[in-house]
């Protein structure tokens, strides 16, 4: 694998996550060797309307104006999800196999786990932002799946794919989450391991988490957020505040997802890589740099630029913008509180 991997490039360096169609062909390469004689035309007008809700062309919809949860976030998930399918299919015995329907029915989830963050021209006029529904984002996607899915002819599907997107969120208890067949629990264990890996093995994972994320979870009322009167509790004081924590979201949170909650699914990555696991080891990089950086104090580490990639001009301007008008509208006590929350 090279050592210059690409700032909008996947872990291996091959596809750039950035590109929808890069990541349709991707992807359809993966299914169609795992699927042979498939039809993947359902697959190619999701990937279509997929760019046009996150570039704003997509009918009754204003387009993608959140910073970290973009275009190549989805796009990098989602290729993460085709490969854990592919690997997975190759690895169990036939009768647990999801086979071609229900493959194709979480890529489709996965494209759009986060169309919630996508505000609706009319029903959603009073936001300002998408980063604003961060706390309930999930529930929004499950709903856009439900008008979206018939649209494809996918009715039969709506139930399932709408519980299993909150695989990916913070929203529903796992362990209380429903389903009448296992191999539907293993699409939500596949679609929650793909978004937490993808945005973990991302080459600019901590200069996102410090530059977009946190500004997200200001606007979203995670950072900080009112306790009671006269009082307003900090979660996190800032975007290094935030990165400062992370380590122990990955120890706590993350491992215990990955490990527990979604039953190393992840290992099925390395069915394609000859037992490695580029997410992973990627992911482990950016830790460790983290933890090196922490102890060393010397945050000019972290100089990578990240390109943007939104659907909504001057969207970063105005974030920036209702950033600085909700910090500055808390008042009172400031309680500092060592919870951790990161719906990411």
């Amino acid at each position: 694998m090279s050592q210059d991997r690409r700032n909008d490039y996947d872990v291996t360096n091959t596809v750039q996550v950035s590109d929808p169609i890069a990541v349709r062909n991707a992807v359809y390469d993966l299914f169609s060797a795992t699927f042979p004689g498939a039809s993947y035309d359902k697959l190619w007008l999701a990937f279509y309307d997929f760019e046009r809700l996150f570039t704003g062309r997509f009918p009754g919809y204003k387009g993608c104006d959140t910073t970290y949860h973009d275009l190549q976030h989805t796009l990098d998930m989602t290729l993460a999800l085709a490969r854990l399918v592919a690997g997975y299919e190759r690895s169990v015995e036939p009768a647990e196999r999801l086979g071609a329907r229900r493959a194709q029915m979480a890529i489709i989830t996965s494209l759009f786990h986060d169309s919630g963050y996508i505000r609706h021209e009319e029903r959603d006029s009073e936001f300002s932002n998408g980063a604003e529904f961060t706390l309930y984002h999930v529930s929004r996607s499950a709903d856009f799946l439900r008008r979206y899915l018939p649209e494809l002819g996918m009715s039969k599907d709506v139930a399932v794919s709408s519980m299993i997107v909150h695989f990916t969120g913070y929203e529903l208890d796992l362990d209380k989450i429903e389903l009448d067949d296992p191999r539907d629990v293993i699409c939500g264990h596949l679609i929650g391991t793909a978004d937490l890996i993808a945005q973990m093995a991302d080459r600019c994972y901590l200069e996102k988490c410090r530059d977009r994320l946190y500004k997200e979870f200001v606007v979203g009322g995670v950072a900080v957020e009112n306790a009671s009167p006269g009082e307003y509790t900090v979660r996190y004081k800032s975007g290094l505040d935030l990165l400062r924590k992370t380590p122990v979201f990955y120890q706590q949170v993350m491992r215990e997802r990955l490990h527990r909650k979604f039953n190393r699914v992840y290992r099925y990555i390395e069915v394609l890589y000859d037992g490695q696991n580029p997410y992973i080891d990627a992911i482990r990089n950016n830790i460790s740099h983290l933890v090196h950086i922490i102890e060393s104090g010397d945050w000019t580490l972290l100089r990578r630029e990240p390109p943007y990639f939104l659907g909504i001009v001057n969207a970063v301007n105005e974030l920036e913008s209702l950033v600085k008008r909700q910090l500055a509208s808390f008042t009172g006590k400031a309680v500092e509180t060592n919870s951790l929350l990161m719906p990411v």
